[in-house]
């Protein structure tokens, strides 16, 4: 089963996405934590720490900001939180490359649930790299959606089915 949870900043798409991952989970799920901290982010380093006081024993935690493939294992339960970050993290990397590597985690026989933010509602940027960082994430969201089981779309830590 591979499902999305998308939606904008602090939407309740984590909790949602964790919840049902233990509902889906026949054994200790994994949670992906997709983070890179070589940016050095006091703020982010918080924001993080709150996730794992959230998960704490629930899950088996892994910190894979590249090469999600490796990581994941057939007949498991996977979270993958969250793909925007995946997505920063290999904007170096060529388009295809990073899609290719999609397609490669959905083919994989396991329960994965990914967290994907709403980047694309906003104004373009006046930068390219930030136009390019939102171009590749709705194309990505895209390839998940059309992957995925289902989707939610989450709004005030509301989920709406989409798929």
């Amino acid at each position: 089963m591979k499902i999305l949870y998308y939606g904008g900043q602090k939407s309740g798409k984590s909790r949602l996405a964790e919840a049902k991952t233990l509902a889906l989970a026949k054994t200790k799920p994994y949670y992906i934590a997709t983070y890179d901290n070589s940016y050095h982010d006091t703020e982010m380093k918080v924001r993080i720490e709150k996730h794992q006081s959230q998960r704490e024993e629930q899950f088996i935690s892994i910190e894979e900001p590249f090469h999600l493939t490796k990581v994941i294992q057939p007949d498991e339960s996977y979270l993958v939180d969250c793909i925007s970050m995946w997505i920063l993290n290999t904007l170096e990397e060529p388009e295809e490359t990073v899609f290719t590597q999609i397609e490669a985690i959905c083919a994989i026989d396991a329960n994965i649930i990914f967290v994907l933010n709403d980047v694309s509602s906003g104004v373009i940027p006046i930068d390219k790299e930030s136009r390019r960082y939102i171009d590749r994430s709705g194309i990505a969201g895209q390839k998940l959606a059309a992957l995925c089981d289902e989707v939610y779309e989450v709004k005030l830590g509301l989920e709406t089915r989409l798929k």
